[in-house]
């Protein structure tokens, strides 16, 4: 069973896959558009995540040893993906996977880093692309220069709706195509300032709520 969800807190999460997995769905993937489930008995788990991304197997068998030996099973995660979920094997493990706020904080200020090196390798091609001519901005304010037939406002009646719902298409997706780079730069900078805010609010004891 697959769910497509996205969270930017770590605790609204965890939240939500102990509740998936007291509904019987274990978790057994994250992927980059959601999770993926296994059924099985309602399980009152204890499931917390880290952010933590490695450069090479040893260094990433060797984290999961540490959590295992503090009594947390590895559930969900691989070397490359960041996200990391462990579930509380026993009774006597821990009730954290940290040891104390600056670690548990310390998931967010990777997460934000990792959010903001993503949008600042878009940062120079969209500059480049948009000083070459490549992205027009001013497409946005007319709409119109998306299509490309010759004398398209002038047509009328019947012609003109044939020709504009013909190419509508392809305007659209050469509208599409011109705000990729500049959408997703926005959103991995937002991304990127809301793990730093909860980066700061664990740092600080308190919360933070959107």
């Amino acid at each position: 069973m697959r769910k497509f969800k996205f969270f930017t807190n770590f605790d609204a999460e965890e939240k939500w896959l102990n509740d998936m997995a007291r509904q019987g769905c274990r978790l057994t993937r994250k992927t980059m558009l959601g999770y993926e489930f296994e059924p099985g008995k309602p399980d009152q788990a204890t499931i917390k995540i880290d952010y933590r991304p490695f450069k090479n197997r040893e260094d990433f068998e060797d984290y999961r040893a540490l959590f295992e030996d503090s009594g947390w099973e590895h559930i969900a995660g691989t070397k490359s993906s960041g996200y990391q979920y462990f579930r509380k094997a026993n009774r006597q493990g821990s009730e954290e996977i940290f040891s104390d706020v600056d670690s548990k904080a310390g998931r967010y200020k990777r997460l934000s880093d990792m959010w903001a090196t993503l949008a600042m390798t878009f940062v120079p091609i969209l500059a480049a692309l948009i000083s070459t001519g490549a992205i027009d901005a001013g497409v946005l304010l007319d709409p119109q220069s998306l299509y490309y037939t010759p004398g398209l406002w002038e047509l009328q009646g019947a012609d003109f709706w044939r020709a504009f719902l013909f190419e509508t298409p392809f305007a659209l997706f050469r509208g599409l195509t011109l705000l990729v780079l500049p959408v997703m730069t926005v959103l991995y900078l937002y991304f990127a300032i809301q793990a730093n805010l909860w980066y700061k609010k664990t740092i600080q004891g308190g919360s933070f709520r959107r």
